[in-house]
């Protein structure tokens, strides 16, 4: 069971997320704030797995409502400004709605989140290395980079070199801790020994920093 609630100030917004919710046997919405105070009150006592957040509220943004917490569930967007889309992913966002949106697109970002929870639980994975699958302990890997169609897993004491998609490693390795520091870079913020202004340091290895990126890593890791 997914345990969840619901952010808008706008209480038609609220009605049709609940009444999609409602839907669903395996989501839980526990409540339902116009006030993001509120929720924030609600959340020191309760726990949850996935927030539906708007972006634009009046007395504080969805972004900054997602900073406030010193650990963030994961998220839905739902919002009806596209503007925001590419920031929010550089929280633990599983989908980004664009009101109005219908039932079938609410069902579709809930599968990702109960598929991203799945993954959490996860302690390992299978990467397909050419005709072979090969095991990879999540806590090992110092970071991910892409590289053309592949992403390259750089652990302790191997690299992997899997054909996949940067998304999918997101997908997989936001929930687990990872950061991302550039469009082509995920790294494990266990194994950061130096964080510098336009690169960060694991070991001996240098990691570049995208501007849009520094000041959402500093708060990560403070």
């Amino acid at each position: 069971m997914i345990r969840a609630i619901a952010i808008d100030d706008e209480p038609i917004a609220l009605d049709i997320i609940e009444s999609h919710a409602n839907k669903i046997p395996f989501l839980e919405l526990k409540a339902s704030f116009t006030n993001a105070y509120q929720a924030l009150e609600f959340l020191k006592t309760n726990s949850v797995d996935l927030l539906f957040l708007d972006v634009k509220m009046p007395d504080i943004s969805g972004m900054d409502f997602l900073k406030s917490l010193s650990k963030a569930p994961l998220v839905i967007f739902t919002t009806a400004y596209q503007e925001y889309a590419l920031e929010s992913y550089d929280f633990q966002t599983v989908d980004y709605l664009l009101k109005p949106f219908d039932f079938g697109r609410f069902l579709k970002a809930v599968n990702k989140a109960s598929d991203r929870l799945e993954q959490k639980n996860d302690q390992h994975l299978f990467l397909k290395t050419g005709y072979e699958y090969v095991r990879l302990e999540i806590a090992q890997i110092k970071y991910a980079k892409a590289e053309g169609n592949y992403v390259k897993f750089v652990a302790e004491n191997e690299q992997v070199l899997s054909r996949m998609t940067m998304q999918q490693a997101e997908d997989v390795l936001l929930p687990q801790g990872f950061l991302k520091t550039h469009r082509s870079f995920l790294v494990n913020r266990a194994f950061i020994n130096k964080i510098e202004k336009h690169q960060l340091s694991i070991g001996k290895e240098v990691i570049p920093i995208s501007s849009i990126y520094y000041q959402l890593l500093v708060e990560a890791i403070s």
